[in-house]
């Protein structure tokens, strides 16, 4: 297969420099740290917790990859100051490669929240567990199925008997991959296979070596590939015109998930922490992508995988994905629902009432004077 752009030789090292850049920029030791305020850089709100005023409740929260694009709304309300102006002390923490996922620490109750899927909530449900939606962000996906240089992949059809690469087995990535792959007459396991590939290095390295066909992966990594000609978009989950296309609507992916129990047990703390995410998504939806760039923190938004430069063009492009309001569309949860069900996920009855609500987003929405 031809390749364009850097030799194997400087690949591997700008792989190992990508390595180290998000291994800084997502550090974390579980709820007691805050790796996205010590990874530098935004507002006055990004100062780590040892600052904080002792008379504001603490909250924890992991995220499934704090410095993807596609979760830049719970740094972003750090470094605006919104989680302490609106009365919490958010303790922020990244999920880990090979470690435990942001969804499973929330919900085993090593965090408070999760800065991960919707479609978790479901998943929880089917296990015999509560977890419910407070705040969506997101209505599609933010990912690109990158294909490698020279395959011409243009339908899921193509990855009959091949391995594509997702970010973790389990994971939203790899049931929307078993999606597609469904609705172009693949079985799962049989006409192809999921494989665990990370983002980033470990995905660019996949696609160089031929270890996967195709990966969903979302930004920085889907430049980095580009840059180096390892790979193309070949399915664009970003887009209105393309979530509509493969995966027939509006997706809400990344939002605030919690154990219900522990909504119940806090809600006027809840309340607070989703009045400053909807601050946030107003703020987000009327600033341009470079403003939002000169508040993150420096090293989500210039590193081995992305210059600040590619990073605000490609957030100028995939904006869009996130919602202003941070509701949950009224049709989001069914299309997941038929998502996870044609992926074979879904086991058993789903009561989808329980996995989200809107409540504290209409009352957030109230208070700051959006309503109406």
């Amino acid at each position: 297969m031809k390749r364009t752009g850097l030799r194997r030789g400087a690949l591997g090292a700008l792989a190992a420099a990508c390595a180290t850049a998000l291994t800084v920029a997502a550090c974390s030791s579980g709820s007691s740290s805050s790796s996205a305020a010590a990874a530098g850089g935004g507002a006055s709100g990004a100062a780590s917790s040892s600052g904080a005023s002792t008379s504001l409740p603490t909250v924890t929260m992991m995220v499934g990859g704090i410095n993807k694009q596609i979760y830049l709304p719970y740094q972003l309300a750090q470094s605006l100051g919104f989680y302490k102006k609106y009365g919490v002390n958010m303790v922020l923490s990244s999920e880990q490669a090979g470690g435990v996922g942001a969804e499973d620490a929330m919900a085993s109750g090593q965090v408070d929240l999760a800065g991960a899927w919707y479609v978790h909530t479901i998943n929880f449900q089917l296990k015999g567990k509560a977890v419910e939606d407070i705040a969506q962000l997101s209505g599609s996906p933010g990912e690109r199925i990158m294909c490698a240089t020279g395959t011409h992949i243009t339908s899921p059809a193509q990855w009959k008997g091949q391995s594509i690469g997702v970010t973790d087995l389990g994971s939203g990535t790899d049931q929307l991959t078993q999606y597609l792959g469904a609705r172009y007459g693949l079985k799962h396991g049989t006409d192809y296979n999921t494989v665990a590939a990370g983002d980033g290095s470990t995905m660019i390295a996949a696609l160089e070596h031929h270890k996967i066909l195709c990966g969903m992966t979302t930004q920085p990594t889907v430049a980095a590939i580009e840059k180096l000609g390892v790979g193309y978009p070949a399915f664009d989950l970003t887009t209105t015109a393309g979530v509509q296309k493969w995966l027939g609507g509006f997706v809400p992916t990344a939002g605030v998930l919690a154990q219900t129990s522990w909504v119940d047990a806090n809600k006027p703390t809840v309340q607070k922490v989703v009045d400053a995410i909807v601050a946030t998504m107003h703020w987000l939806s009327t600033h341009s992508a470079a403003d939002v760039a000169n508040v993150l923190p420096a090293s989500f938004v210039n590193n081995a995988l992305v210059t600040k430069a590619t990073y605000i063009s490609t957030l100028a492009t995939d904006k869009t994905q996130f919602l202003p309001d941070g509701m949950m569309p009224s049709d989001g949860p069914g299309i997941i629902l038929a998502i996870s069900k044609l992926a074979g996920v879904v086991t058993g009855p789903v009561d989808l009432g329980t996995t989200y609500t809107n409540s504290f987003v209409i009352d957030a929405n109230k208070t700051l004077g959006y309503s109406g």
